[in-house]
């Protein structure tokens, strides 16, 4: 997750960690030569885990709105090559169209979305925007929403989508029976 392609602004907004903590984490993945203390591991194994489990999350609530991408809007479709867009100020989740050939930018939280998230999600459509992009709008996809975002977002006319996830059993059994 400290790789080239993810700074880091993006990894502490994802994750909610403090731009300093994912500063040092990285820091210390990088250099990897002052031995830490017990208790001082202990944290950053919990901010790695942390780390590894949000995107994680994302990765696979891309996959799955990638694969049902009409469930979020009907008559979107992807429009990314199935691959995060590089722009300016990042790497948008999804790029998609609607039904009217406008770029719809989708931004995708596995935890709750703050104003932050709604910026980022401007800052995508701007870069669009500023490379000839006829018609762009954006969609935030998360599990809830703070005030902050839903404010945010209604000023900037951003739309927001809740998701959640329901699991399905059913037997594996042959005949059926438990």
């Amino acid at each position: 997750m400290f790789d080239a392609r993810r700074d880091s602004h993006e990894i502490a907004e994802k994750t909610g960690l403090s731009l300093g903590t994912v500063a040092a984490l990285r820091a210390h993945h990088t250099m990897r030569k002052t031995p830490l203390g017990s208790e001082e591991a202990e944290v950053v194994e919990e901010a790695l885990t942390a780390l590894t489990t949000t995107f994680g999350l994302e990765r696979d609530l891309q996959k799955v709105l990638r694969d049902n991408i009409d469930q979020l809007e009907p008559g979107l479709k992807i429009a990314d090559d199935n691959k995060e867009k590089r722009v300016r100020s990042g790497y948008i989740d999804i790029t998609a169209q609607d039904k009217n050939g406008a770029t719809v930018v989708i931004e995708l939280k596995a935890v709750e979305a703050d104003r932050d998230a709604v910026g980022q999600l401007l800052a995508y459509m701007g870069d669009l925007m500023s490379d000839g992009g006829r018609s762009v709008r954006g969609i935030l996809v998360a599990p809830s929403f703070s005030p902050r975002a839903t404010s945010a977002a209604h000023a900037a006319r951003v739309e927001l989508k809740r998701y959640s996830v329901k699991f399905l059993f059913e037997s594996a059994n042959r005949s059926g029976a438990h």
